[in-house]
């Protein structure tokens, strides 16, 4: 399979830059390789505000206020942590639109609940916080760049209207 990245990074950039939006980044699984692909992009931080890589439940809880009972509640990854670190980098931002994921990359640390590939998705917008599961297959590097192009073409679909 192509990369699909730098052409996604490429239309969101356009698309932020037309709109005068900046986005922010919260990673777990990916440990910032979002943003990587963002600011590999020479103009970048027109529309690139800044990245948080909160690999560890700690960073999550410290740099993006996700509550540490919900954590210990619904694990690192689930639906209402990826909901509350997509908030949390927009609430500790600039930023007006944010993108976050929290996952299982593996090839260690899946479970039956919860196996390799399993990533939970929020997307912080103007117009609210967008969750979604996904589970990728192949090894930790290819569900690392599923991940981060399934994160990509979801900012650019909840994009506001221009």
């Amino acid at each position: 399979m192509a990369d699909t990245t730098p052409a996604l990074v490429a239309q969101l950039a356009r698309e932020l830059k037309a709109r005068g939006l900046m986005m922010a980044t919260a990673e777990s699984c990916t440990g910032g390789l979002i943003a990587g692909a963002c600011t590999e992009v020479s103009g970048s931080s027109e529309w690139f505000e800044r990245g948080f890589v909160t690999y560890s439940n700690a960073a999550k809880h410290e740099l993006l206020g996700v509550p540490k009972a919900l954590i210990e509640q619904h694990g690192a990854v689930s639906e209402p942590v990826a909901r509350a670190m997509a908030a949390g980098a927009v609430a500790h931002s600039p930023a007006q639109l944010a993108v976050a994921v929290t996952g299982v990359a593996g090839p260690t640390g899946g479970s039956p609940d919860k196996p390799v590939g399993t990533v939970w998705f929020g997307w912080a917008t103007p117009a609210g916080v967008f969750t979604e599961h996904q589970r990728f297959d192949g090894d930790r590097s290819a569900v690392r760049q599923a991940t981060v192009r399934h994160a990509l073409a979801g900012l650019l679909q909840r994009l506001p209207a221009a």
